[in-house]
């Protein structure tokens, strides 16, 4: 399994999203890394079913992208691609704006006591 990696920035370019003759999606987006001295826009791409991913984000959007490294060989030249799978709406002070999951109202937790432990 490969490394994952995480950035976070600014929208800043949404792609137009390709399709090859073989059926394969591909949609490419930027994100501008701002915390260095000198600002970085960052490609990425996401593909397949991944490219709806982008749907809900435009321009202008804090975001924490997840992401692995790709590299491929192709005709005696090496390529590197920063493949997204997962994407994050920040809000102004950085946190994620995801909702945080809550267990259902009909949900009864376990008392346990030492007495129960299991070992």
């Amino acid at each position: 399994m490969s490394k994952s990696f995480e950035l976070e920035g600014t929208m800043k370019v949404l792609m137009d999203l390709v399709t090859f003759q073989s059926g394969f999606r591909k949609r490419e987006f930027v994100v501008t890394e701002e915390d260095d001295r000198y600002p970085q826009d960052i490609k990425f791409a996401v593909v397949q079913n991944n490219c709806a991913l982008l749907d809900s984000f435009k321009p202008g959007d804090k975001v924490r992208v997840t992401f692995s490294l790709r590299g491929n060989l192709y005709k005696e030249r090496y390529y590197t691609d920063l493949q997204a799978f997962k994407i994050e709406r920040l809000d102004v002070d950085g946190s994620s704006s995801e909702p945080i999951p809550q267990p259902p109202e009909d949900f009864v937790a376990d008392t346990v006591t030492d007495d129960d432990m299991p070992f």
